[in-house]
């Protein structure tokens, strides 16, 4: 504690009159620290070139210079880096202590100003010259004003702050010099910082220092009032939660007494009756009572019992035993199924054939269904048509994107904001066990850090464990067994093998020209004239030769997107003519699909015009969206053994053609073309749609003819398109995604397609009869018949060089197969 003397002794004043301030003196840097005249004050000095100076003065005069440094982070601070006012001191007592540093007791005697540094080591050295104060004439009224009223704040801010003795008060009352009264404040005010202190001692004039000691001690006992009222205000509200506890704890006692129940306790009973009512699991019920009894026992104020309250309110929402009764009429479902959807006979008979066996066994376990098929062909639709056939809830939850497994799964209780995965939420949303639970976009599915949603999937999705699905919030076994669930995917290629395996696939392929007519007459046009305000019949009207305009040369897609995209195109323009005016009906003829339209965007006549020229063939790819023709192009130039591939081809790709020019090379002479062309022939082969990347076998057979066209100058047929895979030996093997194939085919104006002979069972099974009717397919097993059969005329010396089979194939003209 700092010590001070309200006036001196008679021995000090002696003293103090036998201490002339010297002109120079050794100056001594604090760290945030101010030293006023008259104060006494204990500094700790551990820098060697300060413990220096202190004893060269303590050997000398013991005055020394004390200055306050600007930055106190500065170890070994210069000239400037110390204000230029400072107290003289004298050095009252110095204790040396064990580590080397010294404990001073230094006092304060007058305010200087250093003029000049004379030496910078082993310390600073100045040359100093004495403030003299600039005191107030007597009777100045406003010097007493302040006097008094910085006494009274002093006074206030003792009373207020509990680490200010009382007895700073009565020093400050018996100090009548108003120059020294500030000094004193200054130095027994912690609080204050260190710039307001230097501030106080580098002003001379006493009315200007007693002004800014006034000022700032407003401000410190503002602080300490407002932080008394928020002490007080605490403390009231910390008395008031006694209180209520205490009385609340007495009206326990009395209701107890007189038979009543509080809220809290009927609370409780509610909460107990509702898990009684549940119909829950065995273990379930024992971990819903056992969370109840810690909920009794919780003060609501308590941060747990809201998370408790939220996990029972959970577990007691659950449709434990509520279900809905199935409607297990075949002939109801099938007039259901085929109002929603036209076409789609294999998924119509297999969810006829589940109602069947659920009518017969009626606890038998629900199959796991996955809809694959091109965007557009109606899998989400088709889930809520069985939802609506079975009269079942029906829930769906979108997996494209999702990637973390607490979605699934749920997130643990002792995470803030915990809440059930999408399975637990859905079935609450139901209100059924039994809902038709439907997953969006299975094939989305992504995974990083926080886990792999696609794995979580696993016991969801299989019969054999789904039975005691245990998710991490609720973390009690329920039972899925009675959910039929339903997966859609684009694609099955990005569903994991083991994911795969659990559920039955059923491919929903791209709907023919004759099925998109009927579902636009049925659906689409019903739909988009009653959504733009239109009338049908009325207001507008479609011919057929408009719709089958929009299907063929204004959308090439296996589903109906942009079918129904392209018809509300048409009602919005019938729309705005009304809402002109012009209320007369307007019938959509193709005429008036191209006035509103413009230019169709796909024509039929290119198939012609890029086969014209010789090494041109047309093949068929397998595509997400269902399916489209490519086109395989080509070249021939001079120099010598170079083969360049181009068009953004995958391995599997480029081997196919690797191998269909082996294959024209080794029969170069049943073809007709001189044995030694490829070496002095570059050969270029180009699949456009290059920004497209392209994979698989199923062009080989496609590359082989279109080298074979353009080595023998012959052109491929404009209306025929093909695919395949092929080998060395000149064998044609199947391929997948026959129907796909053959509807891309089939929307490009293609007549003619040539097959492996072995996609037979694909075709008569999958692709439609009316689509079989109208084309001619040709089944083949070696290069040599699609050759054939893809120019008008046999190339070469084929009809002699041959077997028979293959020439007799190759003499009779193509005819439509089946019929």
């Amino acid at each position: 504690m700092t010590a001070y003397s309200s006036r001196p002794t008679t021995g000090e004043r002696a003293e103090e009159s036998q201490l002339l301030l010297p002109d120079v003196l050794s100056i001594l840097p604090l760290r945030d620290t101010v030293l006023f005249p008259q104060a006494v004050l204990p500094l700790a000095v551990g820098r060697a070139a300060s413990v220096r100076l202190v004893d060269e003065a303590v050997r000398a005069s013991r005055l020394i210079g004390v200055v306050t440094q600007r930055d106190p982070a500065i170890e070994e601070p210069g000239p400037e880096e110390v204000f230029g006012t400072g107290t003289t001191a004298v050095i009252h007592k110095v204790l040396k202590q064990p580590d080397g540093t010294l404990r001073l007791v230094v006092q304060g005697i007058a305010r200087f100003t250093i003029a000049e540094f004379l030496q910078r080591e082993p310390f600073l050295k100045a040359r100093v010259e004495e403030v003299e104060e600039v005191g107030p004439s007597g009777g100045d009224l406003e010097v007493e004003a302040l006097t008094r009223n910085a006494a009274t704040l002093f006074q206030k801010i003792i009373a207020l702050s509990p680490l200010l003795p009382d007895e700073l008060a009565g020093v400050a009352l018996n100090i009548s010099d108003p120059g020294r009264l500030t000094d004193v404040i200054g130095a027994s005010l912690p609080t204050l910082t260190t710039a307001t202190k230097q501030g106080l001692l580098e002003t001379a004039d006493v009315r200007v220092r007693l002004q800014k000691l006034v000022a700032a001690l407003a401000k410190e006992a503002e602080v300490l009032e407002l932080g008394s009222k928020i002490q007080s205000q605490v403390q009231s509200e910390m008395s008031k939660t006694q209180r209520e506890y205490y009385l609340r704890e007495q009206m326990k006692a009395i209701q107890k007494e007189l038979g009543e129940a509080d809220e809290r306790t009927q609370e409780i009973d509610e909460l107990r009756k509702k898990i009684e009512a549940a119909g829950m699991s065995e273990e379930a019920k024992k971990e819903a009572l056992r969370e109840l009894d810690r909920l009794a026992k919780m003060p609501p104020a308590a941060a747990e019992y809201t998370v408790t309250r939220t996990y029972l309110d959970w577990l007691i929402a659950l449709p434990w035993q509520k279900e809905t009764a199935d409607q297990i009429e075949i002939a109801a479902a099938r007039r259901i199924l085929d109002e929603d959807h036209w076409g789609l006979e294999k998924v119509k008979d297999r969810i006829l054939e589940y109602l069947a066996v659920k009518k017969i066994r009626p606890g038998g376990k629900d199959p796991i269904l996955c809809f694959v098929g091109p965007p557009g062909v109606g899998k989400t639709s088709l889930g809520k048509s069985i939802a609506r056939a079975l009269g079942r809830k029906f829930v769906r939850i979108s997996l494209g994107g999702m990637r973390d497994e607490a979605e699934i799964r749920g997130h643990r209780r002792t995470y803030i904001g915990a809440l059930p995965g999408q399975i637990i939420q859905g079935l609450r949303r139901a209100e059924s066990k039994n809902p038709v639970f439907m997953l969006d976009e299975v094939d989305k599915l992504g995974m990083d850090f926080r886990g792999d949603p696609a794995s979580a999937l696993l016991e969801v999705l299989d019969p054999e464990q789904n039975s005691t699905f245990r998710d991490h919030y609720v973390d009690v076994p329920f039972d899925l067994c009675k959910v039929l669930f339903i997966t859609t995917a684009n694609i099955l290629d990005p569903v994991p093998p083991a994911l795969r395996d659990r559920v039955e696939v059923l491919e929903l392929p791209g709907y023919t020209e004759e099925e998109k007519v009927a579902i636009a007459r049925r659906h689409l046009i019903p739909k988009q004239t009653t959504e733009h305000g239109l009338m049908a019949g009325e207001a507008i009207e479609f011919t057929d030769e408009a719709v089958r305009l929009l299907i063929r040369n204004y959308t090439r897609e296996a589903g109906l997107r942009n079918l129904e995209r392209e018809i509300a195109n048409l009602c919005r323009k019938v729309a705005r003519r009304r809402a002109e005016g012009q209320l007369e009906k307007i019938t959509i003829s193709p005429a008036v699909v191209t006035d509103y339209l413009g230019a169709p965007k796909y024509l039929l006549e290119e198939l012609e015009e890029r086969t014209r020229v010789p090494g041109v063939a047309v093949g068929l790819a397998w595509t997400p969206a269902g399916g489209d023709i490519l086109f395989v192009e080509a070249t021939r130039m001079k120099g010598g053994k170079t083969l360049t591939l181009t068009g953004q081809l995958g391995e599997v790709m480029k081997e196919s053609a690797q191998a269909g020019l082996s294959w024209v090379r080794s029969h170069a002479a049943e073809l007709g073309i001189p044995s030694n062309f490829w070496e002095s022939s570059d050969l270029h082969l180009h699949v456009p749609a290059g920004a497209i990347p392209k994979d698989g076998p199923s062009a080989g057979v496609t590359m082989v003819t279109a080298l074979g066209s353009l080595l023998t100058g012959r052109s491929v047929r404009p209306d025929l398109a093909m695919t395949g895979e092929i080998t060395l030996s000149g064998r044609v093997l199947p391929v997948g995604g026959i129907k796909e194939k053959v509807l891309a085919a089939k929307r490009a104006g293609v007549r003619t397609v040539i097959l492996p002979k072995r996609n037979e069972k694909n075709l008569l099974e999958d692709v439609p009869q009316a689509v079989r009717e109208s084309m001619t397919f040709h089944l083949v097993e070696t290069i040599p018949e699609a050759i054939g059969l893809a120019f008008a005329q046999a190339p070469g010396r084929f009809e002699s060089e041959v077997s028979k089979e293959i020439a007799d194939a190759l003499a009779e003209p193509a005819s439509p197969w089946p019929n």
